[in-house]
């Protein structure tokens, strides 16, 4: 009898499932057998109820080999039409550098890495994003800078609120807008104050002094290329004791005065053009520049330099009291997702390029402006404005041009009636103003570029106004003028990348934050052309690629999730949050029951909850939890029924943040509705859902789901993320919209929530290339295994540590909480020793403190295989054994391990050592770590110091000496 292997075998079709899941047959049939279950099957029926599983599986299709997905995608991106973009509006071509492209970009080694709440094992990212705040301070002209925010409409919705927060006009209630800001941040920022209840006027900027305001916000230059002195408009707004907000170009400001020279209050733009691509509008990092004085304001994370516990320089995020899984509705914002990626290409072109070679890049742009003018000019052409640092406008001859433009595969900016704006930028060439003159004024006109630029040479330029050319020295700081050879650059991006670990390093077993394989196959087409270099504001028959590519997402996470719509447009979970709520709110508004405003949130939530609640003027009401970690159901009626008229909803998080299936959740969703309630439902743990059950089968009627965490974005160092919503068909009607770009099949008139149409558009084919490769039965199973990885887990380590909550069966879902109070009190070693000897391991430490004050919440996901997950049981098993070690008399509280942890090199082979135990074990506990040992760069960094020495720009070079 024949033992060959069929054609369908030979084909290796589902062959990316096996590569995503970790575990092989056998390894996944050791860890049953531990369980005491003969099948996958009998371990998901023990621990996901029965009331909520799927009786159909799901339908997106069956796995694609990872040749056939991306020759498939290439084949429906062909039909985007990459044609040349002056459109600008916050967007603009830009050329990479390929060192930065490789090393960084489509670097695991960078995307692949978490948010550095573990800084010592973070220093490098650290540090870039510290390069970018130097950035935003210097070319602001302001004292304090975030680390990134999401995009420069959504920063200037946040200038709104801190200008809200910290003016001195109480009593006043309207923000101003000038009508020459960029569209989409109006209509960004006009959706935010309905949320808050402000008014917004939107009116020409010297209006302002007609209105009793606390904040006002200006663009420099103006949306359609105007350089207004802004420093009359801030002195104006300083006399109504309100803030002043200036949405800046980040080129222009290598040339202009500082709007922070000029007496602005905050100053924020998106960084994009310095060396990010356009992806259809994002991930981008916006930045954002305050006043020292309003730093307890600032929203986002902040970077400062504190000091480790030998007195070495040291980076952390600041303030972090600030973050919003701590304050919860009193949170600045609920904005937790910078755009850490993003912003360290921006901070890395900057370094590259250095001050002047940045000036000379931002002169290039504006001769490239004053040409074009001039040529036009000189043929009769009139312009609507004579300043401009890289945009002109025409205000003549629109639809004939446009059409020209067209038929030359050329896009301006059109979306302001009778005007036509043009944006040069970096990739613009000779023979570009060539083609331009060409278009607009036919061919024959006789205008020579280099003649043009022979007499701007020789007479000047007055395009920008005298009074408000950039004399001071910026980037003065050595990492700006260091690196500007390839080679130099090259070793500082490697230098800075090996001090941080990463996915590529060992797993990072963060609850909740699914840190799973982000496979090759499906980062590879972020950089194709036609992903990378489309405008988000170019007319969709030029994006059909794109649109062909988001419709089959949308339609797989519908199925997925058991909606009837989604939105791709919020470019975090938490925006995504923002969004939903936003459509339940309105959706009440529709039925005339605005006045509900009640929303009901467990105990156990995310931060972002209560903090996004906030956001959408809903008044939260907690709902306890009892001693299983369940809600609790007789507080739950109550609370339901004693704010019954006033219910808007309630926000669950889905198996609970306390990593069990919750087997009353389909009543939990039948109260609420029952009280005229919504059921929001967050979607941070869609990993133990996808293919098992569905927030929709469930009883909810909207949630966001993190494409960074169950579906594979990576989290790029702590940004970028997306968090588009599904949506029942009641409330689809009530989704976001943009006033640039109609979404198709969403309500014209709705607001937008992020700058751009589709958000993150760029990133978007990770999760196709995801979906498609690991088909209905892929994603079933990835679900099914991270349920075994996580249960496995917690057998074992049950035997050496107390865990927190289990549900049916004994059972936990995708995710457990190991509770080192007990621990703590018996030896005095807390849960912050433990993160941080853990480092010595080689790992990174499970989410700390949260949902539970004291405890390790684990997540293990899919992706890693027995052995990685065993030596992870290993380190916490031997970790125990120091901490016994301390109980028992053989080691002091303040001579152990623990407490000196994380051991660095230097620290290791100093010449004193005056420990309990001895250098090698201090650096090589269990022999697994000698293997591949990761070397923390600092050791344990103190937050105190850093809180009161708040330091957030560049330190001097020699405290960077290694």
């Amino acid at each position: 009898m024949s033992h060959a292997k069929s054609l369908d075998q030979l084909e290796q079709k589902q062959d990316f499932i096996r590569r995503h899941i970790g575990p092989d047959a056998a390894q996944t049939a050791t860890m049953l057998a531990e369980l005491n279950v003969s099948s996958v099957e009998e371990l998901i029926a023990q621990t996901v109820p029965a009331s909520i599983r799927l009786e159909q599986g799901l339908t997106v299709g069956e796995s694609r080999t990872e040749v056939e997905a991306l020759s498939y995608l290439k084949s429906v991106v062909s039909k985007n039409k990459l044609y040349k973009s002056y459109i600008g509006q916050g967007y603009h071509p830009t050329l990479v550098p390929n060192v930065i492209l490789r090393n960084v970009l489509e670097n695991p080694g960078w995307y692949t890495a978490y948010t550095p709440y573990q800084p010592e094992i973070a220093q490098g990212r650290l540090e870039s994003l510290l390069n970018f705040q130097t950035l935003s301070i210097d070319l602001s002209g302001l004292d304090l800078a975030s680390a990134s925010l999401l995009d420069e409409s959504t920063a200037a919705a946040e200038a709104m609120a801190l200008a809200k927060r910290v003016a001195k006009a109480k009593k006043a209630n309207i923000f101003f807008i000038a009508d020459d800001v960029h569209t989409q941040t109006i209509d960004v920022v006009a959706t935010r104050a309905d949320q808050f209840g402000f008014e917004v006027v939107v009116a020409p900027a010297a209006d302002v002094a007609n209105h009793e305001i606390f904040g006002a916000l200006f663009q420099y230059p103006s949306t359609s290329g105007e350089i207004v002195d802004v420093q009359g408009l801030i002195e104006t707004v300083h006399s109504k004791k309100a803030i002043a907000c200036v949405a800046a170009d980040i080129m222009s400001l290598l040339l202009l005065k500082s709007p922070g020279s000029l007496g602005a209050d905050v100053v924020l733009g998106s960084a994009q053009r310095f060396g990010v691509p356009m992806g259809y509008g994002g991930p981008h990092a916006a930045f954002f520049a305050t006043r020292d004085e309003y730093k307890r304001s600032l929203p986002g994370r902040i970077i400062g330099i504190s000091k480790d516990r030998l007195g070495n320089d040291a980076l952390r995020m600041a303030m972090q009291t600030r973050e919003q899984h701590i304050r919860r509705e009193k949170a600045n914002s609920n904005i937790c997702t910078a755009q850490v990626l993003l912003a360290n290409m921006a901070a890395f072109y900057a370094v590259y390029h250095g001050p002047q070679g940045l000036k000379v890049i931002a002169e290039r742009i504006h001769r490239f402006a004053d040409i074009l003018a001039a040529g036009l000019q000189a043929k009769g052409v009139s312009l609507k404005h004579n300043t401009w640092f890289d945009t002109i406008t025409l205000t003549q001859n629109k639809d004939e041009i446009v059409a020209r433009g067209l038929a030359a595969e050329i896009n301006f900016a059109t979306n302001h009636d009778g005007e036509l704006s043009i944006s040069v930028n970096e990739e613009t060439t000779r023979a570009d103003i060539a083609q331009l003159f060409d278009v607009i004024l036919g061919e024959g006109h006789g205008l020579d570029v280099a003649a043009l630029d022979a007499t701007i040479t020789a007479n000047g330029s007055e395009s920008i106004p005298a009074g408000l050319v950039r004399d001071d020295a910026i980037l003065t700081h050595p990492n700006f003028n260091s690196y500007h050879s390839e080679t130099e650059m090259l070793r500082y991006i490697k230098r800075l990348e090996n001090k941080d670990l990463s996915l590529n390093h060992s797993m990072i077993s963060l609850g909740s934050c699914t840190m799973k394989l982000n496979a090759t196959a499906e980062m590879i087409p972020v950089t194709w052309p036609e992903i990378a270099n489309l405008h988000p504001f170019c007319p969709l028959d030029q994006a059909e690629g794109y649109q062909i590519m988001i419709n089959e997402l949308h339609d797989w996470l519908v199925n997925i999730t058991g909606y009837d719509a989604v939105s791709m447009q919020p470019n975090s979970g938490a925006q995504g949050e923002y969004a939903g709520l936003i459509a339940i709110r309105k959706y009440h508004e529709s039925r005339g029951d605005a006045h509900r405003n009640v929303c009901l949130i467990p105990s156990s939530a995310h931060g972002t909850n209560p903090a996004s609640a906030q956001m959408a003027s809903m008044k939260v009401v907690v709902v306890a939890c009892d001693k299983n970690g369940n809600i609790d159901m007789a507080d739950l009626k109550a609370k339901a029924e004693s704010v019954a008229e006033n219910l808007s909803c309630i926000m669950v998080t889905y198996p609970s943040t306390h990593g069990i299936y919750e087997q009353n959740i389909k009543e939990v969703c039948d109260i609420v509705h029952q009280h005229g309630g919504q059921v929001y439902m967050d979607g941070a743990n869609m990993n133990a859902q996808v293919g098992v059950t569905s927030p929709g089968s469930i009883g909810s009627d909207v949630s966001h789901l993190n494409l960074h965490k169950t579906f594979c974005i990576p989290h790029g160092g702590g940004g970028p993320g997306v968090g588009p919503i599904g949506v029942k068909s009641h409330l689809a009607p009530f989704m976001p919209n943009h006033s640039v770009i109609n979404v198709p099949g969403t309500t014209k008139g709705n607001g937008a929530v992020s700058a751009a149409p589709y958000g993150s558009a760029a990133i978007l084919p990770i999760s196709w290339a995801y979906i498609t490769m690991m088909g209905s039965e892929g994603l079933k199973q990835a679900t099914e295994m991270a349920i075994v990885n996580a249960n496995y887990l917690t057998e074992k380590l049950s035997k050496h540590y107390p865990i927190l909550y289990r549900g049916q069966n004994n059972r936990i879902a995708h995710e457990c909480i190991v509770d080192l109070r007990p621990l703590k009190e018996a030896s005095g070693i807390t849960e912050m020793d433990v993160a941080k000897r853990l480092q010595d391991y080689g790992f990174h430490s499970p989410t700390m403190s949260f949902p539970v004050a004291g405890t390790l919440m684990i997540e293990p996901t899919e992706s890693e295989n027995k052995v990685e997950i065993d030596r992870f049981i290993e380190a916490m098993v031997s970790i125990k054994g120091e901490i016994d070690k301390i109980i028992n008399g053989e080691w002091t509280i303040d001579n152990n391990p623990l407490v000196f942890a994380p051991h660095t090199q230097g620290d290791v082979l100093g010449n004193e050592w005056d420990r309990a135990y001895d250098r090698f074990y201090a650096a090589f506990p269990v022999p697994a770590v000698a293997k591949n040992k990761f070397w923390p760069t600092v050791t344990r960094i103190d937050d105190v110091y850093g809180d009161r020495n708040l330091i957030c720009s560049c330190p001097p070079v020699d405290s960077y000496a290694e």
